[in-house]
């Protein structure tokens, strides 16, 4: 199948769409880090907070796409990120970053984060440093890398049962219901639970981590976590369960009323995306730790990936709906959040290509890339002022004048997406492989993996 025009549309929808749209136009030059609220029309806005998952972000996709289109310039885009985060984000005091600062790097209530730390967002801090440092061999951002994951495990690492705890006050004390302090922040019905979010993140920041720095603890902690996110938190019907208590026994609603369900969605439901992103992770994860043969995961991985396409692709316009629930085990997925977040789009297009190259033979992921493809040029991509909608404009014809950039939207998911899609669709005719040493890297560290995996299945 000749797919050179889709590596075409690919390639300029990286530059000329999503890059090109986004920098340096969020640079923040006077405060440091990078701005986060752009409006429909890429029009910077007044009100300019800045998470740490956000800059973070922006760290990562810079130096990953330094390699696609200007080395030179992305390395130090990055390098003006790391600055913000060591220099503004990170509590001197007690260690860790702050989940969110104003525009000028200090305080702010906003969100009600105040200077509550989260470890979803320190994880991001972590990966966005081990990929500066990938590209950028700056011996200070491996250094501060290394603080943050040690960091991480001293105050957030369960020793009894296991993975991470979300919640840290500003002193660094893990917090419940339970507990003393009261948090008024915008995720505060998470509060005393664990999460299969800030876990797979904690994968993916100790797997690019594994990648720049070899240490027993780190090769221990991304065991854990792969065997945790595979073995507890992805159910046997091959969908992860999203919140659990300190036990890790699942938190669910299903004995309850529709109401109390709809209430409580965001603890309790099949998240599509974040099923198919995870099967990546953990594949990602099991090759660079370096297990062989490893059946299990690339099972595991091919269930969650084949359960999305079986509950949760729209088989009329396309594209993944965002979440379904089994209200009866013995029923078929039933959706009840029918938007298509683009995040989730692109997620699918870099694991469905992915499943096509481990299992050529099996025609329906190269059929699914495809067809996601086609929906995300419909409905996703805005061909006026650049950029992703937040969601599809099939289900939400509003999303054409809501805002590009916000502090849960920035370049990661749809950069990465196109990036790997690049890489593998790529050849050596391909004008960016003949000028960009990196890229020729990230092109034979692709083939690695898909060949490590095509290897593996030969064994099922």
């Amino acid at each position: 199948m000749d797919l050179k025009n889709t590596l075409n549309e690919m390639t300029f929808q990286l530059k000329n769409n999503l890059l090109d749209k986004w920098y340096p136009k969020v640079v923040d030059n006077e405060n440091g880090g990078y701005f986060t609220n752009l409006s429909y029309d890429f029009k910077l806005e007044d009100s300019q907070d800045k998470m740490i998952v956000t800059q973070a972000r922006n760290i990562w996709t810079l130096s990953k796409s330094a390699n696609f289109v200007d080395t030179n310039n992305y390395v130090n885009y990055a390098m003006h990120g790391f600055d913000f985060l060591q220099n503004k984000m990170w509590d001197k005091l007690n260690g860790g970053f702050y989940q969110i600062r104003n525009r000028e790097g200090k305080y702010t209530e906003t969100e009600g984060w105040k200077n509550e730390k989260r470890i979803y967002g320190n994880a991001y801090g972590l990966f966005a440093l081990a990929s500066l440092y990938k590209i950028s061999k700056n011996q200070k951002v491996l250094d501060f890398a290394k603080q943050i994951f040690y960091w991480i495990d001293t105050f957030a690492h369960d020793e009894k049962n296991g993975g991470y705890f979300q919640f840290l006050t500003e002193d660094c004390k893990i917090f419940d219901k339970e507990s003393d302090y009261v948090t008024n922040a915008n995720d505060k019905m998470e509060v005393g639970y664990k999460d299969q979010n800030s876990s797979i993140h904690l994968l993916e920041a100790f797997t690019e981590f594994f990648g720049v720095y070899d240490s027993n603890l780190l090769k221990e902690r991304l065991t854990e976590m792969l065997l945790l996110i595979r073995d507890v938190i992805t159910t046997d019907k091959g969908y992860l369960q999203l919140f659990f208590d300190q036990k890790w026994n699942p938190i669910s609603f299903k004995d309850h009323s529709e109401e109390m369900l709809k209430q409580n969605y965001k603890l309790d439901h099949v998240s599509f995306g974040h099923d198919y992103e995870t099967a990546f992770l953990m594949l990602e994860a099991s090759f660079k730790l370096g297990i062989e043969n490893d059946l299990k995961t690339l099972r595991i991985a091919k269930k969650m990936v084949d359960h999305a396409l079986e509950n949760g692709w729209d088989n009329e316009k396309g594209g993944f709906f965002d979440g379904g629930y089994y209200f009866n085990d013995n029923e078929k997925c039933k959706i009840i959040m029918n938007t298509k977040t683009w995040w989730a789009q692109a997620e699918a297009l870099n694991i469905y290509l992915i499943m096509a190259q481990i299992f050529p033979n099996e025609n329906k992921y190269i059929e699914t890339f495809i067809n996601e493809w086609n929906y995300i040029k419909e409905f996703i991509i805005d061909k006026e002022y650049g950029d992703w909608y937040w969601g599809g404009i099939d289900i939400e014809p509003y999303q054409k004048t809501k805002p590009k950039g916000r502090i849960w939207k920035g370049t990661y998911h749809n950069g990465r997406a196109l990036m790997n899609c690049i890489t593998i669709l790529s050849n050596q005719d391909f004008q960016i492989y003949k000028v960009s040493e990196g890229f020729r890297k990230n092109k034979i560290e692709m083939n690695g993996f898909i060949d490590h995996w095509k290897k593996t299945a030969e064994l099922l």
